[in-house]
């Protein structure tokens, strides 16, 4: 698990391989990661937009961005966490995600970054 904090926020990332899946005629490599997002802040927090760049050794970098997480902008107290799953399809079998949350400060409504360290995303096959 890869953790990173971030203004007492602290993000982990657990990753998984579930195989292959042809998509658009190509194949395609599926990963799923979860996120845990907890609260070590003396102040409640809103989650609002999210920005990624995901790395796939076979094709340009993307960026995707836009609001919330999974539909949702969570609101965590201090001590609360969060956690929500997705995933990602690759064409390479070794890619990377990275990226950050913009958050708000609900106790002054200041707007901060809340930075998603970069994991690996690589097939079992390159584990050995």
């Amino acid at each position: 698990m890869i953790q990173q904090i971030t203004k007492g926020i602290k993000i982990s990332v657990a990753t998984n391989y579930k195989g292959t899946s042809f998509k658009n005629k190509k194949l395609y490599h599926i990963f799923s990661y979860k996120i845990t997002i907890e609260n070590n802040s003396q102040h409640t927090v809103k989650l609002t937009d999210r920005f990624w760049k995901i790395y796939d050794s076979l094709n340009p970098t993307e960026i995707v961005s836009g609001e919330g997480v999974v539909g949702q902008t969570p609101t965590l107290k201090p001590k609360d966490k969060y956690a929500y799953n997705s995933g990602c399809f690759l064409e390479s079998n070794m890619g990377a995600m990275k990226g950050f949350y913009t958050m708000i400060n609900l106790d002054d409504y200041q707007q901060f970054k809340v930075y998603i360290p970069t994991f690996q995303l690589t097939t079992p096959d390159l584990l050995n």
